[in-house]
């Protein structure tokens, strides 16, 4: 969750007064030919900035010191070649040795670290740049028995220039085989008589791959000392915590962006992690979820305009990623994306105009084997209109189309309920209380602990609850903040049983958005330009038992297989992430002494499991992702590359057969992807609904759940 407010740290005046007397200092010994002074004195600002206020607004209370430093550094040494295919083992020692002067150097403000990064690394690019062009020349022997380990965590860095040409030797030749078998498929797809030969495609293949490496150092050339900074930066507030962040200003220009909830592009939330551009989450209602072959989780290595050369965004920035994955309404951009299994997919998206406010609950009634009318919710997110409520409009709300939903499905003689928050990653914390106190009579739903140590009960004080009867949540890995706050009040008061994966997702922090512009008290020093912004976190979410919803998420009552169970994914798998603790509980009055019998309920679901093709068909696919993510050594010979793209493109065949979200396949002809009409996505949706393992199962529940 995202707060906006403006944020004076008490004392920062005092600390700027003596920064004008540190930075006067510095200045002077600072030569730097890539920055001019008046940079060099914003960057020492910007850093002196952040030492002092971090410590003091962020919830955690973290100081700036050498335990600090050291984690700094990783997250900077991470972002900066963390394939490991530029720099030498020689390299990082000598950025090692400035671990310890991190912290000083940021209350100085003598920045020292990022410019020899830079300089370092600007060196090794035009190295490898070097000999890049020799292994063209060269030629590869696409039947030579050699590997390549694909997981740079499980590979030290060169230690000198003739292992780091073999690696990128390696590299290149993955490439052009994986490039070559792209064209074989589309030989093959092609109906024209005239059809390239074999030896014609793989010279074609080396020089796709040539010209896209000559963009990529082309790209990397046009990084600037700037960029630099700014990494370095981000690196200090990801110490503190994931979700704490330092915005520059062109990428705080596309935050406000995406908080207006209008942009031109594909509808996904995406983020840099160690060099990569992946996906968080799908925004409902947007081009990728219409597409439905995005997912959270997987990693995008390439993006074009349709028919273009694909233009790799490995090391790239992410805003120069997005700026290229964005673009005009009915334009069609490709990504090219890894699964969390491995498989490579050419996803084909027409982008069309994200609005927030089309991520709206979703209901349809359902029947169970004994005949009961069950009532299904989809609330893709914790939705609310602000900037129409500030001017005084009836803005639309999450919380009022969770009772209209209700409402209509009472009508039509509702006995039982299935709200689905599955893949919800938050919104509103206002509507996650109104929401929660649709299904409970009234009382605290959740505690919010500020950065100081106070704690607030938010509390449901509208008396009854829309709706009384029995009630199953659907949740995920992916379901976080508002989501768990839910999932979490009703568990607590034992009024539904919460269902899903091993747990939910663990975001239970709070954040604001500080103007850096803002918060410089002194004229002298606001003459500098754009200083950018600072996402920090300042609340943490507990329950009303008093344990937090952040790190260890929800703990589903009933535990189901989930095609994604073998990913590291969540708050606890993220590095610095805030630990769960708790506080003192708060009094509440549950609805009933116990939800059900939850053990039998158990029992009796875990036996139906074992029979469900559905659910057998998601616990083979995830068995096999989980062994072929173990797999990071990959064969680097053409026939064993090609065996392997023939085995994982005919891997979830089966999922798709039991479970239809998942018949859409790479398979489908690209040409014949498109737009439907709002009738067929809403008959494309029931279709999905009344296929869905979870929901099947959800209902079987609701009738264990009435059981004499």
């Amino acid at each position: 969750m995202i707060m906006r407010k403006k944020f004076l740290v008490n004392g920062l005046l005092v600390c700027l007064l003596s920064y004008l007397l540190v930075v006067s200092c510095v200045a002077k010994d600072v030569q730097d030919t890539q920055l001019d002074v008046s940079a060099n004195k914003r960057n020492q600002l910007i850093g002196y900035m952040l030492g002092k206020m971090l410590p003091s607004i962020h919830f955690s209370d973290k100081k700036i010191d050498d335990n600090l430093a050291e984690a700094i550094f990783d997250l900077y040494l991470s972002q900066l070649d963390y394939q490991k295919r530029f720099l030498l083992q020689s390299d990082v020692d000598t950025l090692k040795s400035f671990t310890h002067q991190i912290d000083n150097n940021l209350m100085s403000g003598n920045l020292v670290l990022p410019k020899v990064g830079y300089d370092i690394l600007s060196s090794r690019i035009v190295q490898v740049e070097g000999f890049v062009q020799k292994i063209f020349d060269d030629g590869f022997d696409l039947e030579r028995e050699e590997s390549y380990q694909t997981d740079p965590e499980k590979e030290a860095y060169q230690t000198d220039l003739n292992g780091l040409r073999d690696k990128w030797r390696k590299i290149i030749k993955a490439q052009v085989i994986s490039r070559y078998l792209d064209l074989l498929e589309d030989r093959d797809k092609n109906q024209d008589d005239a059809k390239k030969s074999d030896a014609e495609l793989l010279t074609e293949a080396a020089e796709k791959i040539k010209k896209r490496n000559l963009e990529f150092f082309k790209r990397l050339h046009q990084e600037t000392l700037q960029d630099h900074y700014d990494r370095f930066f981000g690196s200090v507030t990801r110490a503190f915590d994931p979700h704490t962040n330092y915005m520059a200003p062109a990428k705080k220009e596309d935050f406000d962006i995406l908080m207006k909830g209008s942009l031109e592009g594909i509808g996904a939330l995406l983020r840099e992690e160690d060099g990569y551009v992946k996906v968080v989450s799908i925004m409902p209602g947007s081009a990728s979820a219409k597409q439905g072959q995005l997912e959270a989780e997987d990693i995008i290595l390439a993006v074009s305009e349709k028919d273009a050369e694909p233009v790799e965004i490995t090391d790239m920035r992410l805003s120069d990623a997005v700026r290229l994955i964005r673009g005009p309404k009915g334009t069609e951009v490709r990504l090219t994306v890894r699964k969390p299994d491995g498989r490579q997919q050419v996803i084909p998206i027409t982008r069309d105009v994200v609005q927030m406010e089309e991520a709206f609950v979703k209901h349809t009634m359902l029947t169970s084997k004994k005949g009961e009318k069950i009532g299904y919710i989809y609330l893709p997110s914790f939705y609310r209109d602000f900037e129409k409520t500030r001017n005084g409009a009836e803005g639309r709300n999450s919380t009022e189309d969770t009772r209209k939903a209700i409402s209509s499905l009472a009508s039509d003689g509702m006995n039982a309920l299935i709200l689905d928050l599955r893949n919800n990653g938050g919104g509103s914390l206002i509507d996650a209380v109104d929401i929660s106190g649709l299904f409970i009579d009234s009382g605290p739903v959740v505690q919010v602990k500020y950065s100081n140590g106070d704690t607030r009960v938010l509390v449901d004080d509208t008396q009854g609850a829309s709706f009384t009867g029995s009630l199953v949540v659907l949740v995920n890995q992916f379901s976080a903040s508002a989501s768990e706050i839910v999932a979490a009040a009703l568990q607590d008061y034992n009024r539904a049983i919460i269902v899903g994966g091993k747990h939910t997702h663990g975001k239970g922090t709070v954040q604001t958005i500080i103007d850096l512009n803002e918060n410089i008290p002194l004229l002298e020093l606001k003459k500098y330009d754009d200083l950018g912004a600072l996402k920090v976190t300042i609340q943490k979410f507990y329950r009303v038992t008093g344990g937090s919803t952040q790190y260890r998420g929800v703990e589903p009552d009933v535990v189901l297989p989930d095609l994604f169970q073998h990913l590291e994914t969540g708050e606890q798998y993220l590095d610095y992430s805030l630990p769960w603790d708790q506080v003192p509980p708060v009094s509440y009055v549950p609805a009933s002494p116990k939800v059900a019998d939850l053990d039998m309920i158990r029992a009796r679901s875990e036996r139906r499991v074992q029979i469900d093709e559905g659910f057998q068909a998601i616990v083979e696919e995830a068995d096999r992702s989980a062994v072929k993510r173990d797999q990071t050594v990959i064969s680097l010979k053409l026939s064993d590359m090609k065996a392997r793209r023939d085995e994982l493109s005919k891997a979830r065949e089966k999922l798709g057969k039991y479970y239809k979200k998942y018949q859409k396949e790479e398979g489908d002809d690209d040409e014949n992807i498109v737009p439907k009409s709002p009738a067929e996505e809403d008959k494309e949706w029931l279709e999905e609904v009344l296929d869905d393992p979870y929901v099947r199962e959800a209902k079987n529940i609701i009738d264990d759940m009435n059981l004499p």
